[in-house]
């Protein structure tokens, strides 16, 4: 790891984190919104209300992979990217959306569910559960870059 990558790795992880949010929300409203049609982001009005909160929310994924991208971009320029930096960022990142959905717009707000007219609650654990282990595979991605800056600052 060199010495741009650990001055930088803060923007590294902040990229990756934004990254993975914009990632799972753009397969969550692409495949769960239209693909299968099973919820709208808002389903406690009309039709019309839950295709424009739709639009909404894809809106809000890709301004977040978008500025990922900037800040990639950003820290190619300045040779300081840290691939594995980035990816537990994407894992987090990721990971928080999707239990953040899962807990906080499905059960505490009720905006959605998952899918109506079924048992809800094996979805509900399937849905947490992946959050959970991609959150699980970000931290211990996280946890390795840690180890290594620390490695690099006593190489110094």
């Amino acid at each position: 790891m060199g010495k741009d990558q650990s001055s930088y790795s803060f923007r590294n992880l902040a990229s990756g984190l934004l990254f993975g949010m914009g990632l799972v929300a753009f397969i969550d409203e692409a495949v769960f919104h239209q693909i299968l049609g099973w919820h709208h982001f808002y389903d406690k009005s009309t039709t019309a209300v839950g295709l424009f909160s739709d639009g909404l929310f894809h809106a809000f994924s890709w301004f977040a992979t978008v500025a990922s991208l900037f800040l990639l971009a950003d820290l190619k320029r300045r040779n300081s990217f840290w691939l594995k930096r980035w990816i537990s960022g994407m894992f987090l990142g990721g990971g928080l959306f999707q239990l953040f959905d899962g807990l906080v717009q499905h059960k505490l707000l009720e905006l959605h569910q998952i899918r109506y007219n079924v048992d809800i609650l094996p979805y509900d654990i399937i849905w947490n559960v992946t959050a959970v282990i991609i959150l699980i595979i970000g931290v211990l991605l996280y946890m390795q870059t840690q180890k290594s800056k620390r490695t690099a600052k006593e190489g110094r």
